[in-house]
């Protein structure tokens, strides 16, 4: 079992950027596919970004503001978001898939169903 912690969520003005992180306790990320979610108030929660050996993907919404990185070493996975928006704000989650999972391969990285550990989440408030 993996456990996540996210981190570095704050509050910022729009235009403004944030580096969240996410801790992973157990396995190691290579077996893993790494998916970030956010979830506004009264809204579904909604795919972000997802990092796999494979690939790195991201809503199209992001329109390229959005960065995943990796540090292997400390078990960590970052999220660079930049040029940030009013309504970006969110609770921010890390999320674990097996990269071999068969829910995986058949929903694809943007859907949460097919992710089975959740970090706690951090929030990140964009003001106008």
């Amino acid at each position: 079992q993996v456990q996540l912690v996210e981190s570095g969520g704050g509050s910022v003005q729009a235009g403004g950027s944030l580096r969240l992180s996410c801790a992973a306790s157990g396995r190691t990320f290579p077996i893993y596919t790494v998916g970030w979610f956010r979830q506004a108030p009264g809204k579904e929660r909604e795919f972000v970004a997802a990092w796999s050996t494979r690939s790195a993907d991201y809503a199209d919404s992001l329109e390229g503001r959005f960065t995943i990185s990796i540090d292997n070493a400390k078990n960590t996975i970052y999220l660079q978001m930049n040029s940030l928006k009013p309504g970006e704000t969110a609770v921010y989650y890390c999320a674990v898939a097996l990269t071999r999972s068969p829910l995986l391969s058949r929903l694809g990285p943007q859907d949460r169903i097919a992710y089975y550990s959740w970090g706690q989440g951090t929030q990140v408030t964009v003001s106008s």
